[in-house]
């Protein structure tokens, strides 16, 4: 006797009603699925996105928005700081690196942000094509923004004033990308990068005195402009070969030469803001002694990227486990109506699992079929919940992936989805045990005979 058929074969005859069993499953175990891979692959890309920073300095207000904005991108600005205070805590004791980052700007909905060369190495980020920018109007752009954009090493672009995709476009000033970077699966694949004092020379040191921001990217015309003409005269007919290697050799120096760090000492700072300062360090007590010090001797805040996850998780973990806890009572319904499903219909067939010992079944085969009818049901509702999870979620994550906000893929498998698996067969089990035991205790003479 094949009892896979034989289960198969009653599960058919009761279309519907295995039907409705099996989608009350599934509908709960997608529900499952999606949060699990969710709220995993999101904190996964927090912690990520964060990048080792230790501490964000920016202007007075929240603290969250302040590392919304300043690490994941997703927020508005709290305000600019003087860069003469931000330097200042850049040069403490307790703080081994300091990344300035500015913002104002951005291209088709992505974010430009002016920051130093020392960003790129927090995501582990590697040029594909081109190089990193040596003068101010220089981009570099995230995977994704090449690709989103179109554009590639030698265009240009003008920069939208704000974050929306439509708005004042700075047309006199555009950008010219020299380098596009691989891809990373962090926040940094969304950005166009640049030097900050692009973003000073298109809005005058972030509110203050235009012609002193600008002085930089005048500079580095003037620098352009000599190094051409040095190199045309090198190679007019009769000039010295010497003269034409040095000015070569001087050419590629000055080429791969980096811009000076606007936090040296020496540079000047009056009349200059940025947006925030990423502060990183291994010692310990600065993530515990510095935000206290700097909220409380200075105009600026500090806010600690991984006090600030934390909340935000404990925020969303709460919509979650609301969530997680209405699949859950989906799925007790569905392995009720499983239960009474299979009550009901071993009521229509006691006469023919009479018949089945009449004929040579054994009271264990019985309860083996009625247990595997219970297993079939639950396990078909379970795989289709998991198959409509990541699809579910992969749909979420190519939404996401266009609104320019996380990473989320339905293309992942989280160890904890086995577990759903063996919730299927407990929850078969348990709701077919009795039925089953019913089938077991069957009695032939009784039923055949009708009482």
């Amino acid at each position: 006797m094949n009892l896979w058929r034989l289960s198969l074969a009653y599960l058919r005859h009761q279309k519907l009603t295995a039907a409705l069993n099996v989608f009350l499953l599934a509908l709960g175990s997608a529900i499952i699925v999606v949060l699990l891979l969710a709220s995993t692959q999101l904190k996964d890309n927090l912690v990520r996105d964060a990048g080792g920073i230790n501490l964000v300095v920016g202007a007075k207000g929240s603290p969250l928005q302040l590392i919304l904005s300043s690490i994941y991108h997703i927020d508005a600005p709290t305000g600019n700081i003087d860069l003469a205070e931000a330097r200042r805590w850049s040069r403490h004791r307790l703080v081994d690196h300091a990344i300035p980052v500015a913002l104002g700007d951005s291209v088709q909905g992505f974010r430009i942000v002016g920051t130093s060369n020392d960003f790129l190495p927090l995501y582990d980020a590697e040029i594909e094509d081109g190089h990193g920018w040596r003068a101010p109007m220089q981009a570099v752009l995230g995977a994704q923004v090449a690709a989103a954009t179109g554009l590639s090493v030698g265009d240009t672009f003008a920069g939208v004033h704000g974050f929306a995709a439509r708005g004042h476009t700075h047309e006199d000033s555009r950008y010219r990308v020299v380098g596009v970077l691989a891809p990373t699966r962090s926040v940094i694949d969304r950005l166009a990068l640049t030097d900050v004092r692009s973003v000073w020379a298109l809005h005058g040191g972030l509110g203050h005195d235009h012609d002193h921001a600008q002085e930089d990217t005048h500079a580095a015309d003037e620098h352009e402009h000599d190094e051409a003409h040095t190199h045309g005269h090198a190679e007019q007919p009769g000039a010295p070969y010497q003269d034409n290697h040095d000015n070569h050799e001087r050419q590629a120096a000055a080429e791969q030469a980096p811009l000076p760090s606007i936090l040296d000492p020496d540079f000047p700072a009056t009349g200059r803001q940025i947006t925030a300062l990423l502060l990183i360090s291994d010692s310990p007590l600065a993530g515990l002694t510095l935000p206290r010090l700097i909220n409380r001797v200075s105009s600026l805040q500090a806010a600690a990227p991984v006090a600030e996850i934390t909340r935000l998780l404990g925020l969303i973990g709460f919509g979650l486990d609301t969530l997680a806890a209405f699949a859950g009572l989906m799925i007790v319904a569905a392995a009720l109506s499983v239960f009474v499903a299979l009550y009901n219909a071993l009521r229509a067939r006691r006469v023919d699992l009479a018949m089945m010992r009449s004929l040579g079944a054994s009271r264990a085969q019985l309860l083996r079929h009625i247990l595997l009818e219970g297993q079939m049901l639950a396990l078909g509702g379970v795989t289709l919940g998991l198959l409509i999870g990541h699809l579910v979620t992969e749909g979420l994550g190519l939404w996401l992936e266009d609104a320019q906000l996380f990473h989320l893929t339905g293309w992942a498998w989280q160890p904890a989805e086995w577990g759903l698996l063996v919730m299927a067969v407990v929850v078969g089990l348990l709701a077919a045990l009795l039925p089953a035991i019913q089938a077991y205790r069957v009695d032939i003479a009784r039923t055949l005979a009708g009482e």
